[in-house]
């Protein structure tokens, strides 16, 4: 008999935050709710694939290196923060899996032996499964940020909940580098108010209304650029049927910016 594992949509925060004291301070309530995730599972879970907002390519890569290195993919940090070190197994076998599913659904895919754990991967990894034991994997975004193409990949990988495989989307619900602060605080807030609804919407409506993201309100304010945001797109397509929870929510963060996280089933 098997366990059906939850996807999940997570914020990230920011950089190497739980590394710097102040931000960490800060973004406590994301600490908190991402060290709490294992306790949320079902079982515990036989491999993490981390779909990250800062890995894209021209298709749907799978990262397939045994023991993948370290990307320390942020800039102006302090120096000790391109010293973490996470050193997490890969999957190999998973991954070759991962890309026979990819292509069967008819979307390009290829395994890729270089790519290293991205911050959006490692960050959170750290706090969910500290001793760095879980196999770990990711799958790249597109380029071309499609969303349609992104949900096709998660309805690809959902045979992998039934396998105790679980899927995490790593982004940000608000991510506009250029309007952090006091001007992202009304944009953010009626964004975040918009994805909370949408996504507690019956499932047909859920995915309709995420494919058209742009028609909420300050979209663009919120997602100039879009790659923080479709690993949610991911997370939903491989649970596409699953109830909604909100698992994190907090306002106020980087001056003005509320941000959440999401778990289907």
């Amino acid at each position: 008999m098997t366990t059906l594992m939850p996807t999940y949509f997570i914020s990230h925060g920011g950089g190497p935050w739980p590394w710097i004291p102040d931000m960490a301070a800060h973004l406590a309530p994301l600490a908190q709710s991402l060290a709490h995730m294992p306790a949320e599972l079902p079982s515990k879970p036989k491999a993490v694939l981390m779909i990250s907002g800062h890995w894209e390519a021209d298709d749907f890569a799978v990262m397939h290196s045994a023991h993948p290195p370290m990307v320390y993919d942020y800039y102006n940090f302090p120096p000790h923060t391109y010293e973490i070190k996470y050193s997490a197994p890969g999957a190999p076998a998973l991954a070759e899996k991962v890309a026979g599913l990819i292509a069967g659904a008819g979307l390009p895919t290829h395994l890729d032996d270089q790519m290293g754990y991205d911050h959006g991967t490692f960050v959170p990894m750290a706090l969910m499964y500290p001793e760095a034991d879980m196999p770990l994997f990711q799958v790249s975004i597109r380029h071309d940020f499609d969303p349609a193409k992104h949900v096709a990949l998660g309805r690809a990988l959902a045979p992998l909940r039934e396998e105790g495989v679980l899927i995490v989307g790593s982004g940000l619900s608000y991510h506009n580098l250029r309007e952090f602060g006091p001007r992202a605080r009304i944009p953010s807030a009626e964004f975040d108010s918009w994805l909370n609804q949408t996504l507690a919407l019956p499932p047909t409506e859920r995915t309709e209304a995420i494919l058209n993201w742009e028609q909420a309100p300050y979209a663009r304010k919120c997602h100039a650029r879009e790659d923080h945001l479709v690993p949610l797109f991911a997370a939903l397509g491989a649970a596409e049927d699953a109830p909604v929870s909100r698992t994190y929510h907090q306002t106020n963060i980087f001056g003005g910016v509320t941000a959440s996280s999401f778990r289907f089933g």
